[in-house]
């Protein structure tokens, strides 16, 4: 985006052309400026022109007229095939591409990339161009004087659409199947394609949240979507797909051949009962639940759940003794073969 006054200008980069990702451009701008524009000049792009009339109307898209009524700025089209009617747009494009992208950068992450040229907008304010005796920092400020305050909330930059869940457990979004729990399927949801997130809703609630993939025909899982229908199907533990790859801490591991050396199948079960125990708590808590069973001796599922209950509430395990000193102790002595003759010579007399 760029400010035709001031010469201020805003970039970041996006993995693809989308609705989302238009969305979330214009969150981010108007946030970098410190407030709305009063017009906004485009080209005709499909993002934002669902069809040209012929008249010459736009008919704006629906997530286009969500976004301009949010943030209450006028839009301007420029002319089919006229790029020279946003010659300062192009410029830009060809300033950025000069001082931002050269020498390639390199970034583990589109956040990361952002951030870097976020840093290169902000250290431009501080120029001064040809002709002007004032820098682009200073000329943004008057600009911001005319601009619409920004509203209390961003707009929620997202992709809404319908969709209902499969037989697998799996909503289908631009081509990729991402996981949801297996209490709700065949449900109809609602799913929010964010540019790095996918959210899933039924109803009120959020049932799943997966990272943004844009690989074609893929599967994103979360493990504990599936581990109540694992449950009952004990068997699949080591073939069962989604759970193909999940990274658990060391001690699961320990803990499960543990469970399984002393009670067979039945521990197989009671190490699934663990697992599901994070489809109720955070990972760390349930990590150090197990940690702190295996220490203490104590292999078990109502054991970890006791010791993940205790950290987080902040109270002693009742598991450690020593902590009620006031309580009576039992002494449980070996029995001997002298004690049962004693007791056979006194049933004799």
């Amino acid at each position: 985006m760029d400010l035709p006054h001031s010469d201020a200008g805003f970039v970041q980069a996006y993995p693809a052309e989308t609705t989302e990702a238009f969305c979330a451009g214009h969150v981010a701008a108007f946030a970098f400026f410190g407030g709305v524009p009063l017009s906004i000049l485009y080209d005709n792009t499909k993002l934002a022109v669902a069809c040209i009339l012929g008249d010459g109307t736009r008919q704006r898209t629906r997530v286009f007229s969500e976004l301009q009524s949010h943030y209450l700025f006028a839009d301007r089209f420029g002319r089919p095939g006229k790029g020279n009617d946003k010659g300062k747009v192009e410029g830009l494009v060809g300033l950025i591409r000069r001082n931002y992208l050269v020498p390639l950068p390199h970034a583990a992450s589109f956040a990361a990339l952002n951030e870097q040229l976020l840093a290169d907008c902000r250290r431009r304010l501080g120029e001064r161009l040809r002709g002007h005796e004032e820098t682009i920092g200073a000329r943004l400020a008057r600009d911001l004087v005319r601009f619409h305050d920004l509203p209390p909330a961003p707009y929620d930059a997202c992709e809404k659409r319908a969709g209902r869940v499969s037989s697998l457990s799996l909503v289908r979004y631009r081509g990729t199947d991402y996981s949801v729990p297996t209490a709700y399927g065949h449900r109809e949801v609602l799913i929010r394609g964010y540019v790095d997130a996918v959210v899933i809703s039924c109803g009120a609630d959020i049932i799943a949240r997966h990272v943004r993939s844009y690989e074609r025909e893929d599967f994103v899982f979360n493990p504990r979507h599936y581990l109540g229908l694992l449950e009952r199907k004990i068997g699949a533990l080591d073939q069962a797909a989604p759970l193909a790859g999940w990274d658990l801490p060391e001690a699961f591991t320990i803990l499960r051949r543990l469970l399984e050396a002393r009670m067979g199948k039945q521990g197989k079960r009671e190490f699934v009962q663990v697992l599901r125990l994070m489809e109720v708590f955070e990972i760390e808590d349930v990590a150090a639940g197990v940690r702190d069973a295996i220490g203490r001796g104590v292999i078990g599922f109502d054991a970890v759940k006791h010791l993940v209950l205790c950290r987080i509430e902040r109270r002693p395990a009742r598991l450690d003794m020593t902590v009620y000193s006031y309580l009576p102790r039992a002494s449980v002595a070996i029995t001997s073969a002298r004690t049962y003759l004693d007791l056979l010579s006194g049933a004799a007399s």
